[in-house]
Parts: structure tokens; sequence; C-alpha cells
């Protein structure tokens, strides 16, 4: 449910993380610190393709924030601590293991996929959305976004945002308010994307237009083109992203976010029936 929802301490300045639905649609917030004071909050900045968000009050004596782990070595099977206030039940701990690892959720939008997802059994339920899951020695790993259960309620399958991607995310989003996504300066479409791919019985995303002045027009990157008859012809189709598959347009939107504006990454690409390799630089663009 919007409205209500957990978050952490993030630093002593007063920067508090949560999920972005948490704040969706909201005029005003306030956070309610573990010993018992409200305060006004201030939204920073949102990030809608992480399910991030970020917001800062103004107290003496701000708790202390928590120690940043890492999610990139986690294993299945590692214990794993979810706090919260889950139905409005303050201070609440679960405690369960990571089931799974490198899960894909769709963005709220349903134009993205955020990647590497854990997966946990730590009980979940509304209220515990942007609280921290925390492995055994008490280190961030995540922040819990999302429950699977046809009631609503915790049924073991519980969904956190990977800290690695918190930590890209969030000092963006303190720094300036928005998360800059890399991108490559191409147009894609889901739907279009599955139609050419459908008919040319391939894997990959089709590029429908390269925008003038981008990384993907100086590495010479290809969009579909009209001949004078009205007929379409594709243009590059992306297959892979170093070396690993792109099948969709949210994959690659995921893909690309594994890495940071400046990077150069290296595409394979199919054209005129043959594959070759392209490397293109990557351009900052807000999401």
């Amino acid at each position: 449910p919007r409205g209500t929802g957990s978050g952490f301490v993030w630093d002593d300045r007063g920067h508090i993380v949560t999920n972005r639905h948490v704040v969706s649609g909201a005029s005003a917030a306030r956070v309610r610190l573990s010993d018992g004071r409200d305060a006004d909050a201030a939204l920073v900045g949102v990030s809608p393709a992480h399910d991030l968000a970020v917001l800062k009050i103004d107290v003496a004596n701000l708790p202390r924030s928590l120690q940043i782990g890492s999610s990139h070595d986690l294993r299945a099977g590692q214990t794993a601590l979810a706090i919260g206030n889950p139905f409005g039940l303050d201070w609440t701990l679960t405690t369960g293991i990571v089931s799974a690892l490198d899960r894909s959720l769709p963005t709220e939008d349903g134009r993205g996929l955020i990647e590497h997802v854990i997966q946990t059994d730590a009980a979940i339920n509304p209220g515990n959305s942007g609280g921290p899951l925390l492995d055994s020695a008490g280190r961030l790993i995540g922040v819990n976004t999302m429950i699977f259960s046809p009631s609503g309620a915790s049924a073991g399958v519980g969904f956190a945002v990977p800290v690695d991607t918190v930590n890209r995310v969030v000092p963006q989003l303190i720094a300036s308010g928005k998360y800059v996504r890399p991108t490559l300066g191409v147009e894609v479409d889901e739907r279009l994307n599955q139609l050419v791919t459908e008919r040319l019985r391939i894997k990959g995303v089709a590029v429908l237009r390269v925008t003038p002045g981008s990384a993907a027009e100086a590495a010479g990157i290809r969009g579909a083109r009209i001949e004078q008859n009205g007929t379409i012809v594709p243009g590059d189709i992306i297959l892979e992203i170093d070396g690993t598959a792109t099948d969709s347009v949210a994959r690659l939107l995921g893909r690309l976010d594994e890495r940071r504006v400046g990077e150069t990454v290296r595409l394979t690409i199919l054209r005129d029936g043959q594959k070759r390799d392209v490397s293109v630089m990557l351009q900052g663009g807000t999401r």
C-alpha cells in the first residue's frame, strides 16, 4: 500500500532511504524514528527505475546510519533479517535466509527491470516496504520492496533491491535529486520489438531510431528506415552487451543500468544478416 512503509538512516546528514512507491503521490511525509520522535521529511529525490526514494529530516541526535554491505557476493542459504513496520506493528524483526539471487523484477511502470534482486523467505508484509534487509552481521544487503502473494500477506517469497544497486543510485539522488541512467542514444519499443524479432525469428532488441548527436550515432549504429514504397527495413538488432544476451527492451535497460555513464560497452549486433561487434561509450539519460 502507498502512504506507509519503512526506511533507514543512510548518513549523518539526515538522509532516509525508502521505496519510491511508499511516497509516490504524497504531498508531505513524516518519519518516526526508533526512539519515538516524529519529524517532517523533505523529498530529496526518487528513482522509479529502482523503486527507491530519499527523504531528509533535520533532527538532533540522529540514530546511527547502517553499515553498508555488498550483494554481489551473497550466497543462497545465508541468514537474512528484515526490519520494518508490517501492518503498522512498529519495530518488527523477522528472520530467514537468502532464498535465491539474480531475480529480475519489473519496474512500477513496466518499462524496465530491476536486476540481481534478492529473494528471501524472511517474512515481509505490507508496511515493510523500504525497510532494510540485513545479513547476520547487521550490514545492509538490500531494501525490501515487494512480496509475491495471492492473499497480500507474506507467503515466504519476498524481494529486496540489492545494496549494490542502492549504493549506485542513492548517492546520485542525494547529489542531484535524480538518477542519470546510462544510455546508448537509441529509441526502442517493447511492442514493436516483439513484432520485429518474431518476424525475423531472432532474440534481440531492434533499434528503431538513433538519436542525432548520440553515442550510438558516433558508433555507427543504424536504425530502421522506410523505403520509397513504404516498406519498413529493420536496422541493427542488439543481441548482446559485453557478451550477455539482451532478448527484450527491459533486459537491455537492465544491462545498461549495471554500467556507468562514460563507460564503453561492446554491443554484438545483427546487421544485414551478419553479426558484428560495435563499441559504444555510454551517455547519460534521466529516468
